[in-house]
């Protein structure tokens, strides 16, 4: 709880603490007689018309109105010490979009507009890292004709969570009614220790996703152009298999080496395998290829409610950076 019980409640931020992370409490509904306390802790993104909004790390924008407000204050931006190793929201992005690389791309002032033939959602939407060069309608009108020009939906990713990321940005998409799709967690952690796990011996490892490999992949079963395009590009990439003696993979994984850091995804482990410690082998034999090309740190994306994955890379220490979800155009 952000204010202890009993303790004297103020509202101690103004409209010029907008940009700032924030704690407001307020009743949801002062007229009736069930009316309750409730909490929401994000960055101010604006107070406009006697209204906040709150911007919280899964990019969820709640708007409070402002007779509603009983107390506010302004909180730390981010925990005084983060386990794993240090990077900005910004580095991580852009490393994590080199290490995905779309099949097409073009340039809109600071925003990079991607498209791969529809194969997942980061290499078909808006990376926003900066100003698109036009104000923000003009941008987006743009951004929807390109899309619309090539079947897709008009999609934008956006980053929450951590000083310096997009909330600003998810709160005016928020205010045109575009609508949150789909969110992901940004966990970072130290290669040397998820190298040391054992069994990377049964894993073997290639420069290229077999079609064994592409089968137990849960986003493409078969290696369309675009799928291969996206999933083989990158500066160093590394497909892992486990052999399954009676035929196909027992378990995959895809590992890409960029400079210090080392991106895990696809990985995945036939049901008929599952908790014999086949993903951790994988991971372990990715991290010693990445070690070996001079990498020391490690992310990934996983999705909030995919328990299995959250519970094996919390017992391989990653913690989780930041997180970032889609704004999806109301119409398209």
């Amino acid at each position: 709880m952000e204010f202890t019980t009993g303790a004297r409640l103020e509202i101690r931020i103004t409209p010029a603490d907008v940009g700032k992370r924030v704690s407001v409490r307020r009743l949801t509904d002062a007229t009736e007689k069930d009316a309750r306390f409730t909490d929401a802790v994000g960055v101010l993104t604006s107070w406009d018309a006697g209204e906040l909004r709150v911007t919280r790390r899964n990019g969820q924008v709640v708007r409070i109105p402002e007779a509603a407000v009983v107390a506010g204050k302004v909180v730390p931006a981010a925990p005084a010490r983060r386990r794993g190793p240090a990077a900005t929201a910004a580095e991580l992005t852009r490393v994590a979009a080199r290490g995905w690389p779309p099949v097409t791309a073009e340039r809109l002032g600071e925003w990079t507009l991607r498209a791969s033939d529809g194969f997942t959602s980061r290499a078909n939407s808006v990376l926003p890292l900066g100003d698109p060069g036009l104000p923000l309608d003009a941008a987006l009108a743009r951004v929807t004709r390109w899309y619309g020009e090539r079947g897709l939906p008009a999609l934008v990713q956006v980053a929450t969570g951590a000083p310096g990321t997009a909330e600003p940005l998810a709160a005016e998409l928020d205010a045109r009614g575009w609508t949150v799709q789909r969110t992901a967690l940004v966990q970072v952690g130290e290669l040397a220790p998820v190298a040391d796990r054992g069994g990377a011996e049964r894993v073997e490892l290639s420069r290229t996703a077999s079609a064994a490999w592409f089968s137990l992949y849960n986003r493409a079963a078969e290696p369309t152009p675009a799928a291969r395009a996206v999933l083989e590009g990158g500066p160093s990439v590394w497909f892992a298999t486990v052999p399954d003696p009676d035929g196909g993979p027992a378990a995959i994984g895809r590992c890409v080496v960029d400079g210090r850091w080392a991106g895990f995804a696809a990985v995945e482990v036939a049901p008929a395998h599952r908790r014999r410690g086949l993903a951790t082998a994988v991971m372990a034999a990715l991290a010693a290829r990445a070690l070996a090309e001079g990498a020391s740190a490690a992310y990934l994306q996983v999705e909030p409610d995919n328990a299995p994955a959250l519970s094996l890379y919390a017992d391989l220490d990653f913690t989780t950076h930041h997180t970032y979800h889609y704004r999806h155009h109301p119409t398209t």
